[in-house]
């Protein structure tokens, strides 16, 4: 009885650190998507507006790096997970 216990126990874990490392995967891959339309965009309004190339950029670092930001807390929080579950 307390083998079958811990061993439910042990899969639920695994389950739960394969569902943070998925996770993680998908914020990962959900930045680098993010960031790739952002700067397809940018340079797509760069090449019909050349004179407001520096507005632009400066737009599309700014919301490059909220991007990567909320990608890094996604992956920190699935990280935490495996490591506290």
């Amino acid at each position: 009885m307390l083998a079958t216990i811990l061993l439910q126990a042990i899969a639920g874990a695994a389950l739960g650190k394969f569902g943070a490392a998925l996770g993680a995967a998908l914020a990962a891959f959900a930045a680098g998507y993010g960031i790739g339309k952002v700067g397809t965009s940018a340079m797509e309004a760069i090449a019909r507006q050349p004179e407001s190339a520096g507005n632009i950029r400066s737009s599309m670092i700014i919301v490059a790096g909220m991007i990567e930001g909320a990608a890094l807390l996604g992956i920190i929080v699935c990280l935490l997970v495996v490591v506290l579950n």
